[in-house]
């Protein structure tokens, strides 16, 4: 199984590979053996995604194994896809996720199996979110429990956790909800089941992902909906034996109340991290966009968190050369960055999707108007974060080894106010004396860019998971 894309893909493909095991199937290292079939579970995000999409499934076709495409991309084009890549033997949907196994046997026994006819996934669930958990909708991500065991693809330190999927709100650059559908929550005693099962597994770190954290329990019902559903949530994971940093993505401003800054911010073994998706920060962009705000409203947000947690990590992607875009609003954009002194900043240059309200606006700019805009925001950003960077030296930090020290590789991990990736990372020096899953407090002594140098105090012990 090979996996593109977010965080919430790798949960996908492990429930997959959960359900694939229980049919029959055996997962093989694709460098060790000759696999029957290969599964490529693609992104279909933004044009450069579905390159790499469709650049994996002819890789894994030159193996000589049949492969099968499922994931965003085979649920947003489907028969289309099929069609343009015949070297795929099937395109499969979400609704073929219950029964992979059984379609994967037919694939290798010859058969044809019909592509998947794309639809807009949010017309088959309810208007009504506390309606939608009557439905027999198939949400990927959501079928752990009893009779769907999620199997786990490495045996790293930190685990995704997926607490809900889909979006009801409608940003006019993103078609994400028309193929993973409308939102819906997880159960909150299902998620913490898997969050003890995952602490079992070897997670210290469990990041808690979504296309939207901050509507979590809104369609749960009265004794889980509103606020307080998330806070609870992440408090519960917070307290399971093993489980020693929850770190929350995908939270949307306008939706980020001050309870929930405050859980995030206050909470023991909760990293004090805010995955704050801003997008820009001139109001009539932002409009256009189909989002509120604007940089007043969220440098008082940044402020908010920063009275918690002086220390806190904020991190942000943006979008720059949105249609209609002028020089002042990029020249605002700027303003909010340099006031706010984020952690990470994500630039890119705006491109049209597929059946997006922003593909019909008018106000386009052309490639070279974009690309000169990503390099100016992009250069203040890299200063920018790395400055904070600086910012942090003398501090103690908190750091989950994630590679050990080897010839060629330091010893690095990552701290409270760094996620998996995106974010930067932790050198920790004399890193020999250090193992893979170790809670090491330290002291941050040089920077280079976002990363952080730091210098060893203690290996804090391990609470070891159903303990009490």
């Amino acid at each position: 199984m090979l996996t593109l894309g977010c965080a919430r893909n790798e949960v996908d493909s492990e429930e997959l590979a959960g359900r694939l095991s229980g049919g029959g199937w055996e997962l093989v290292d694709l460098d060790q053996a000759a696999p029957d079939v290969i599964v490529v579970n693609t992104c279909g995000f933004v044009e450069s995604a579905k390159k790499d999409s469709v650049d994996m499934l002819l890789a894994a076709a030159d193996t000589g194994a049949k492969v099968v495409a499922v994931g965003c991309m085979a649920e947003r084009y489907g028969a289309e896809l099929a069609e343009s890549l015949p070297e795929a033997s099937a395109v499969l949907g979400f609704d073929h996720y219950p029964d992979l196994a059984e379609r994967l046997g037919e694939v290798v026994a010859g058969a044809t199996i019909a592509s998947h006819v794309p639809v807009d996934r949010r017309t088959l669930l309810p208007i009504s979110p506390v309606e939608r958990r009557d439905t027999d909708v198939t949400v990927p991500g959501h079928a752990w429990g009893p009779t769907v065991a999620r199997k786990r693809l490495d045996d790293g330190p930190v685990a995704s956790l997926k607490i809900a999927s889909g979006c009801d709100r409608r940003c006019s650059f993103c078609a994400i909800p028309s193929f993973r559908g409308s939102f819906v929550s997880r159960h909150p005693d299902e998620i913490v089941a898997e969050g003890v099962w995952l602490a079992g597994q070897g997670a210290r770190e469990v990041v808690l992902v979504s296309e939207n954290s901050t509507s979590y329990g809104k369609d749960l019902g009265r004794e889980h909906a509103g606020q307080g559903a998330l806070e609870a949530v992440i408090t519960r994971l917070a307290a399971i034996p093993g489980i020693d940093r929850v770190r929350v993505s995908y939270l949307q401003p306008a939706e980020t109340r001050p309870n929930l800054v405050r859980a995030i911010a206050t909470t023991p073994g909760v990293a004090d991290y805010f995955d704050m998706s801003f997008q820009h920060a001139s109001e009539p962009v932002l409009r256009r966009m189909r989002r509120f705000g604007n940089t007043e409203s969220f440098l008082g947000l940044v402020e908010q968190i920063r009275a918690h947690s002086p220390g806190a990590g904020i991190r942000s992607n943006v979008i720059v050369g949105f249609p209609g875009e002028t020089e002042d609003d990029v020249d605002e954009l700027a303003r909010f960055l340099t006031g706010a002194k984020l952690d990470a900043v994500g630039v890119f240059g705006y491109s049209d999707e597929d059946g997006t309200e922003a593909e019909g606006l008018d106000g386009k700019l052309d490639a070279d108007t974009i690309g000169a805009r990503v390099a100016r925001i992009s250069q203040l950003a890299e200063e920018l974060t790395a400055q904070r960077a600086e910012d942090r030296i003398g501090s103690e930090v908190v750091v989950l080894v994630e590679r050990a020290e080897s010839e060629d590789e330091d010893c690095v991990g990552r701290a409270a106010h760094q996620a998996p990736e995106v974010d930067g990372e932790c050198v920790v020096l004399d890193g020999e004396k250090y193992e893979v899953g170790d809670l090491v407090r330290a002291r941050v002594v040089d920077t280079e860019g976002v990363d952080l140098v730091v210098e060893a105090i203690e290996v804090l012990p391990r609470v070891e998971p159903g303990s009490q």
